[in-house]
């Protein structure tokens, strides 16, 4: 079965012909700004952590759908979960007619989000930027505030909202004016701290850098929320302190500000726990609002929002709602992906796998100079490639080779942080310990190829 296979590349290169023919189609068809040519690939079907291109090339997918397949491709008790679904009803707008799938989803979700409050309550949007600017929505409502601090090396979107929040601006050219109201403070980078540092120096650092936002910026009683990142994405894969966190939230509860946890990435057994969030919690700071979307329904399109009733409920009718939010076949899907992930211990899978990785990185990291930091939780890892370990200056021109060969090899990655040179891995939780172990030889292969 493609599930248990290894990478194997039968063609000249990659793209073969079949894949290059509907590429020049999709050329034609689709947008320039969705035609890139770093993953020439075209997919005739996916099992587990494989996929198969329509020339019949096996790939290893460490980008795992940025985050969606965590479960893996085309799970079978999920397609006959959606499968029997679809036989009943594909669609109601759950604000006129109301699906009991929604409902239960929505139930299963307040038992297990680790935000503040014994009763909460939950409700679903369509992608990770919806819940996102959901988020905002609601914490606006209830703390009838206008403004909101969010962190360098941010990612929450493409809607106009959630570019603003976003930091990278190259997802935002020309797409201004943007919301007014939103302000920017450093997220803590540990590894490009001010050098010199100590990590409770550089900690104490980035909190001043908070804090100077409300003084100089945003003044403290008109902050509605923070939004964070428990583990940074498109920044570069980079796991916010917990001391850090810890004193955010205290900040926040001053202030009377609220703390939105952004799991749209790291949440669904990512960061071997079922969210992120739980290392807050445990540490006695977990956030008042929960987004996560991405692998919720397996691949099919849901995100949800979390809070405690009373936030919740200070929402005003209409504010709230859309045409596909909760859509019938999504909850199911994502009903039966969260069955399987705590009977499975995905969220165990996550620590197994993510170590696997973690050590053989940190293994070619003794033998190649060019490795500057190795981070992450669970099997949410980032590798950040430098030119000079003292200079720390970035290699980005390197990872883009080292993406190219291996893709050439059949292993499927990609890069991330402000300068692209961070390569992040998102490997299906359902990842063989043999494919991984091929993973880490292609790596090195390909990295070899590339200096």
């Amino acid at each position: 079965m493609l599930r248990d296979e290894l990478p194997k590349i039968v063609t000249d290169q990659v793209p073969g012909p079949k894949a290059s023919e509907i590429l020049k189609r999709r050329n034609a068809a689709v947008p320039n700004a969705l035609c890139g040519n770093t993953y020439p690939i075209v997919i005739n079907r996916g099992e587990g952590a494989m996929l198969e291109d329509v020339d019949g090339n096996v790939f290893l997918d460490w980008i795992g759908g940025v985050g969606v397949l965590n479960i893996g491709y085309t799970n079978p008790e999920v397609v006959e979960a959606v499968k029997e679904q679809s036989e009943k009803y594909f669609h109601t707008i759950f604000n006129i007619v109301v699906h009991d799938g929604y409902v239960t989803l929505a139930e299963k979700l307040n038992e297990i989000v680790p935000v503040r409050g014994d009763k909460k309550k939950t409700y679903f949007a369509n992608s990770g930027a919806e819940c996102d600017e959901n988020a905002i929505k609601v914490a606006k409502a209830y703390t009838g505030r206008n403004n909101v601090i969010c962190f360098t090396g941010a990612f929450h979107g493409r809607t106009n909202l959630t570019m603003a929040l976003t930091a990278k601006k190259s997802y935002a050219l020309g797409m201004g004016p943007f919301p007014a109201g939103i302000y920017r403070a450093p997220y803590p980078y540990l590894y490009r701290a001010p050098k010199g540092y100590t990590e409770e120096e550089a900690v104490a650092y980035y909190l001043d850098e908070l804090e100077r936002v409300l003084d100089e910026g945003a003044p403290a009683d008109e902050v509605a929320c923070m939004i964070v990142e428990p583990i940074q994405g498109e920044g570069g894969f980079i796991p916010a302190p917990i001391e850090w966190v810890k004193a955010v939230r205290r900040l926040c509860d001053e202030h009377g500000i609220l703390l939105i946890a952004d799991e749209v990435q790291c949440g669904n057994c990512r960061s071997g726990r079922y969210f992120a969030s739980e290392y807050w919690a445990e540490a006695g700071c977990a956030p008042d609002i929960l987004t996560t979307a991405k692998s919720l329904g397996a691949g099919v399109p849901i995100s949800a929002i979390t809070a405690r009733q009373e936030i919740m409920d200070s929402v005003p009718a209409g504010v709230i709602g859309g045409t596909f939010c909760g859509n019938p076949l999504a909850c199911a899907a994502a009903l039966k992906t969260m069955e399987i992930m705590k009977r499975d211990d995905y969220a165990g899978k996550a620590e197994h796998i993510g170590k696997i990785v973690t050590d053989g990185w940190k293994e070619l990291q003794e033998k190649y100079p060019v490795i500057g930091d190795i981070r992450g939780l669970g099997a949410m890892v980032g590798i950040e490639f430098v030119e000079d370990r003292q200079t720390k200056e970035p290699a980005s021109a390197l990872v883009s080779r080292l993406l190219q060969n291996a893709l050439q090899m059949g292993l499927l990655m990609e890069n991330s942080g402000n300068y692209g040179n961070v390569i992040r891995f998102l490997a299906p939780l359902t990842m063989t310990d043999e494919q991984a172990k091929r993973g880490l030889e292609i790596f090195e292969e390909a990295l070899k190829a590339s200096l």
